[in-house]
């Protein structure tokens, strides 16, 4: 077998061989350092067979001068740290149905369904029962069954969300399915499932070498998710989390988000009296105070300079439209998850009501244009396209260039709504260039 290094230098082997063997190969040095791989670009786990020729490079734990670690090390760490939790989630709730848990930027989170809602008051006891695990260095142990034998192994441990997550993964292309142990397995009995006496999970990997590779790791905050993200479908309680290779660096990380706590916009704004979040006008909807109408106006005053310098036209638009306009543009029904309902006059909805038709058969109807309606627009393109379609055009008036200070409603899940920055209702220095496909260039 033929393993080229990223020197381009190759090393030869009698048979199939690991990562963790290619490094002893190189040096002890390495081989400790090693926790994991790239093989031909996709991530391995460090103790894995390599199947055929590749190319390969080493995944290493962080030296001190290294700082937090590479982001390959970090995302197999995080990974490994999110199965901790589900395992502590596990030992102390059985009932707990887990989803899935993947390895973020920051950290990591895990989806479960649990009736009992979990809070932050529980953290502390979920983080002893993590930092058991983690203290018993157990080693992380995949195994694999064919898709028949894996399927029949979920149906029969009756997880939906983890048949589910076996599906999707078949059809996606796998041959195969692959769990991991935190901790030894034995060999395969007939039903080629081997015998676990620990903790295991469905996934796909990788992970580093053993759970006592976590230095430091916190839960972090606590938020609700659903299916697939789909808000019609069941609900999880989402746990998130950071871990990092040594304390210190979890002790910096949390120091530095204490830090951007402080100076988050949401405070700042509050302190200084710039906006208000009021219930009773409805979330994502901001009110903004004498003193941020300051900060606005000085920015769009800005804004509309430059604008002037560019040749665009200011115009003004109205905040609703036509719902055929949308279903013109496709933002009805493509866009509809992210819209507000569409306003239907009283007589319409009178009349449905009063011969029986329900909200489906509504819905229906405005789908296929029997009624029509007004929409509070996602938007402003298309009030754009009509202000160029007002009037005739000569090649000689392009381009033409507009500009509005829009204001747009967008129906964010509750979850997604945070400060300023995810808001249902938002204004864009939006702008449009209509001209000739010659002049896109200039």
């Amino acid at each position: 077998m033929r393993v080229t290094l990223p020197d381009e230098s190759v090393r030869n082997f009698d048979g199939p061989v690991s990562p963790a063997e290619v490094a002893a190969d190189i040096g002890a040095g390495l081989a400790k350092a090693a926790i994991g791989a790239r093989v031909d670009g996709q991530l391995w786990d460090v103790d894995r067979p390599l199947a055929e020729d590749c190319r390969l490079s080493l995944i290493t734990r962080p030296r001190p001068s290294d700082g937090a670690g590479s982001a390959d090390a970090l995302y197999l760490l995080r990974h490994s740290a999110a199965h901790v939790l589900a395992e502590a989630i596990c030992r102390l709730w059985p009932e707990v149905q887990l989803a899935y848990g993947p390895p973020t930027e920051e950290g990591f989170y895990y989806d479960l369904a649990l009736e009992r809602p979990i809070s932050s008051d529980d953290f502390e006891r979920i983080e002893a029962v993590m930092q058991e695990i983690v203290g018993e260095n157990r080693p992380f142990t995949r195994y694999m069954l064919t898709s028949q034998a894996g399927l029949a192994k979920l149906r029969s441990e009756g997880n939906k969300y983890k048949v589910d997550n076996a599906q999707r993964a078949l059809d996606g292309g796998a041959d195969a399915l692959s769990w991991y142990v935190t901790g030894p397995i034995e060999p395969k009995g007939e039903d080629q499932v081997p015998g676990v006496r620990h903790w295991e999970d469905l996934c796909m990997g990788p992970h580093v070498p053993a759970t006592g590779d976590i230095g430091g790791f916190k839960i972090l905050s606590i938020a609700s998710s659903h299916w697939h993200g789909d808000v019609d479908s069941d609900r999880f309680q989402r746990i998130y989390g950071t871990a990092f290779f040594t304390r210190k660096d979890l002790d910096h990380h949390l120091a530095m988000l204490e830090e951007a706590r402080q100076r988050d916009h949401r405070v700042v704004g509050q302190r200084l009296g710039l906006f208000a979040i009021d219930d009773q006008v409805g979330q994502g909807l901001i009110l903004w105070k004498p003193r941020g109408a300051a900060v606005r106006q000085k920015l769009q005053d800005f804004i509309t300079e430059h604008l002037r310098r560019q040749g665009y036209d200011q115009v003004f638009t109205p905040h609703i439209g036509r719902l055929d306009l949308y279903k013109t543009s496709g933002h009805y029904p493509y866009y509809q998850e992210s819209q507000y309902p569409p306003l239907i006059s009283a007589d319409q909805i009178h009349d449905l009501a009063a011969s029986g038709h329900s909200c489906g058969e509504l819905a229906n109807r405005m789908k296929a244009g029997e009624i029509d309606g007004y929409l509070l627009k996602p938007m402003n393109c298309p009030h754009h396209i009509r202000i160029y379609a007002s009037e005739k055009r000569s090649y000689r008036d392009l381009p033409v260039r507009l500009a509005e200070f829009g204001t747009v409603y967008r129906w964010e899940q509750s979850g997604e709504i945070g400060g300023l920055t995810r808001v249902r209702g938002f204004t864009q220095d939006d702008a449009h260039l209509f001209c000739t496909e010659d002049q896109v260039a200039e």
